[in-house]
């Protein structure tokens, strides 16, 4: 690990972490509190994704559907409208819109295939963010002067990793360059958020075998035809399945850094609430 005690961590003059865990845990609202401090450097990996590697893919999905009006056809072909998504670290429905969810067209969902293509963009996109974060580290020193470092992943980090290879290339990168900070959530906690989404389904990345495994298993159980499905109703179907599929792999990935309970987050107001309950995790890690 980076910093190897409480110690070390205390000592550090340029603390560097990377929070990781299931969304809706607190990891945006951690590091904004952490950025608005003033001493972090908040780099978002959604944002990221949303903007440098799929803000393409994003834009001309907004100018497929614009040309389908006549009125906005004729404005885009004349150059006279521009069209963009602006995405911001705590609003990130454009990447959301445009991953979409797979089913009927009539109820806005797309073709198994087409949505499985956007679910690979979004895999290249995550991993390509991810090993951006050295270069953030840097940049954030050498251009505005914060020594400190908090990277916001997604909460699909451990679907483009595998957790139980010591030399997976990314992982690898990651804990070279910051400490590994898992976000548990305990049973309440998930049963608070799969309440949450049900309530509002969203898009979500998931691992290619398992979203492919459980497509066919709704299919079987509910008999329907790929274009029958509803997607809100998929995609609430697999939600629960997913949290039970990552747990596994945060508690994996965990053993390269330190657990934090999600209840504990909650309670951290100030950056200095934040060291103390870090050093507090390392302190139990190396019991």
């Amino acid at each position: 690990m980076l910093y190897k005690s409480a110690a070390d961590w205390q000592a550090a003059a340029r603390k560097r972490v990377l929070l990781f865990g299931m969304s809706g845990l607190g990891k945006t609202r951690l590091a904004s509190l952490l950025r608005d401090q003033g001493d972090w450097f908040h780099y978002s990996i959604d944002y990221r994704i949303g903007t440098r590697y799929m803000g393409e893919h994003i834009a001309d999905h907004f100018k497929r559907e614009a040309m389908k009006v006549p009125f906005l056809r004729d404005l885009l072909m004349t150059d006279s409208i521009s069209i963009e998504s602006k995405i911001r670290f705590h609003n990130l429905a454009p990447l959301s819109t445009y991953l979409g969810k797979p089913g009927d067209p009539a109820k806005g969902g797309l073709p198994f295939d087409d949505y499985m293509r956007r679910q690979e963009q979004h895999r290249a996109a995550e991993i390509a963010a991810l090993a951006d974060t050295p270069q953030f580290i840097a940049r954030a020193e050498e251009i505005y002067g914060y020594a400190n470092f908090v990277c916001d992943s997604g909460g699909s980090i451990c679907e483009v990793v595998d957790p139980w290879d010591p030399a997976d290339p990314l992982l690898r990168l990651l804990e070279d360059s910051v400490l590994l900070i898992w976000i548990e959530g305990s049973e309440a906690h998930t049963e608070e958020l799969v309440r949450r989404f049900d309530r509002a389904p969203k898009p979500m990345y998931y691992q290619p075998d398992f979203l492919r495994t459980r497509w066919n298993e709704y299919l079987q159980e509910t008999g329907l035809a790929e274009d029958q499905v509803d997607p809100d109703a998929f995609v609430r179907w697999t939600y629960a399945r997913a949290l039970a599929h990552r747990q596994p792999r945060y508690a994996e990935m965990a053993r390269r850094g330190v657990t934090v309970q999600a209840d504990e987050v909650a309670q951290v107001e100030d950056a200095a609430g934040f060291e103390a309950l870090v050093a507090r995790a390392l302190e139990a890690k190396g019991q």
